[in-house]
């Protein structure tokens, strides 16, 4: 049966090619993406009393505390009530991932489950040129000479945060924060996990679960 309107959640640790299903989901299916990273920039860019308190704690290198999360987040979906919607970034503890169940049924939570060794292998291959913001790989987009600018001949670097041992400590956080979540969805028979080691061999499977509920709006080809 095909829903008229879907309120969905996309779910997926750092580096499981989330943000490339989402880009996907959104040109194949008519959905409005509402990204929590997003309305936070937003928020703090117009100076809202919800923007002022969350910089603080951003600065500081701290998570934005659950109750403005939540405030945001439940003032955006009902601007959209009437809408078909993607959440990305959006439950990410269990307290919240109640609370949205309470003020807004949603449909269904997908999971992108790619295993943390190729998470991490994929991550530390790669490098940056720092002024300019380019980004190569030594797999995928490799320069034209190992650790060099292809443009100024400067030198790349690794972000910390781009580190194997950074990221696997960043991947065992996400783990403890969402797999009560995930629990959660999965009790509430919501969640649809799809794995594997890479976006050509994860996204078929997810535009054919969302073609269930949803008519796509075109049909691409993806690589």
């Amino acid at each position: 049966m095909i829903k008229k309107v879907v309120k969905a959640i996309i779910l997926g640790a750092p580096g499981s090619g989330k943000g490339t299903i989402s880009e996907r989901i959104l040109k194949d299916f008519s959905m409005k993406h509402l990204a929590s990273g997003d309305l936070l920039r937003s928020q703090i860019l117009k100076g809202t009393d919800i923007g002022v308190s969350a910089k603080k704690y951003i600065d500081k290198g701290q998570l934005v505390p659950d109750n403005l999360v939540l405030q945001l987040i439940l003032e955006t979906i009902q601007a959209h009530k009437d809408d078909t919607w993607l959440l990305d970034g959006f439950p990410r503890t269990l307290n919240q991932a109640v609370t949205l169940n309470k003020i807004q049924p949603i449909n269904f939570v997908i999971n992108l489950n790619v295993p943390f060794d190729i998470i991490i292998e994929r991550i530390k291959g790669r490098w940056i040129h720092m002024p300019s913001g380019r980004v190569y790989h030594t797999e995928f987009n490799p320069p034209k000479v190992q650790g060099i600018d292809d443009v100024t001949q400067e030198p790349l670097v690794q972000r910390e945060d781009d580190k194997p041992e950074t990221v696997r400590h960043r991947l065992n956080v996400y783990k403890e924060l969402t797999q009560p979540v995930l629990d959660f969805y999965r009790k509430n028979q919501l969640l649809e996990e799809f794995t594997g080691n890479s976006t050509p061999e994860i996204w078929p499977k997810v535009r054919q679960f969302i073609s269930t509920k949803l008519e796509p709006v075109q049909k691409t080809e993806y690589k």
